[in-house]
């Protein structure tokens, strides 16, 4: 886990890591950019997932994580791939019926062409 160099992240957040096995590693000196993937998914998620939602448990949240990270690598639109998921398999440009499929109890619905 990378962390910025700023006084908020102390050491003792460092070992509460550390206790379940994540490794922190300091950003580059005046690279403001270095976490920049980073804090977009971190943006991306909190706005279209976790703003929305009640955390119940960290089992909850790791529930609702895995949710978001499937619908977030098949079906959501990203800009970078022409609005094309990155694990989406090839869309036939076919017509026919639409099936909504709801994920995280309907915040958020996929839709595809039904069989």
């Amino acid at each position: 886990m990378g962390t910025h160099r700023d006084t908020k992240f102390t050491a003792s957040l460092d070992h509460i890591f550390a206790s379940i096995g994540v490794e922190t590693i300091l950003a580059p000196v005046r690279s403001p950019r270095a976490n920049a993937f980073a804090e977009r998914w971190v943006r991306t998620v909190r706005r279209d997932c976790l703003d929305h939602l009640l955390v119940l448990s960290p089992q909850h949240l790791e529930t609702i994580l895995a949710d978001y990270v499937d619908h977030y690598n098949r079906a959501r639109p990203h800009r970078g791939l022409q609005l094309t998921p990155p694990r989406s398999p090839a869309a036939p440009h076919a017509t026919g019926a639409i099936r909504r499929r709801d994920v995280l109890g309907g915040l958020i619905h996929e839709y595809e062409l039904a069989a």
